[in-house]
């Protein structure tokens, strides 16, 4: 399998570092981009301008809250776009609220986690995804008519 291709959309520099640090630890072979808000998600999803180069990811990880658009408005757009939609989409967030689960399930979110608070359970969580979405699930195949070349 190539390399895996990881998006992930979040502001908070430590939630970055440390999920850098734990996939790191497993055996999964990927190459983890990082978008710091929501319209620099958009760009290197769309592989617009600067982003022309950014790796059509097979994975999105998403966060809520995030500066310029926020997480619910990338979530529309993504699911929305026919040369995204396939791109599973995994809500990582602090919030619990029903309104923030229920809207992310109707915008067609893959899944949504609360991002545990304790350090152990967050690795656990992370290498779980790992494992789940990269040894068990099958991913779509990218469409090179809709993304560019990939």
């Amino acid at each position: 399998m190539a390399k895996a291709q990881i998006l992930l959309v979040e502001d908070n520099p430590a939630d970055v570092r440390l999920t850098q640090e734990i996939l790191s630890e497993t055996a999964l072979d990927f190459e983890l981009t990082v978008a710091r808000d929501g319209e620099q998600a958009m760009g290197m999803l769309r592989r617009e301008g600067r982003f022309a180069d950014t790796p059509v990811p097979d994975l999105v990880l998403l966060d809520l809250n995030l500066p310029r658009k926020d997480g619910r408005e990338v979530l529309a757009e993504v699911k929305k776009d026919p040369a995204l939609r396939s791109i599973p989409v995994l809500v990582l967030s602090t919030s619990k609220a029903e309104n923030d689960v229920r809207t992310c399930y109707d915008l067609h979110a893959n899944c949504y986690l609360t991002k545990p608070v304790d350090l152990n359970q967050f690795a656990d969580m992370v290498q779980t995804l790992e494992r789940f979405w990269f040894n068990l699930v099958l991913l779509p195949p990218k469409e090179p008519d809709l993304l560019g070349a990939v």
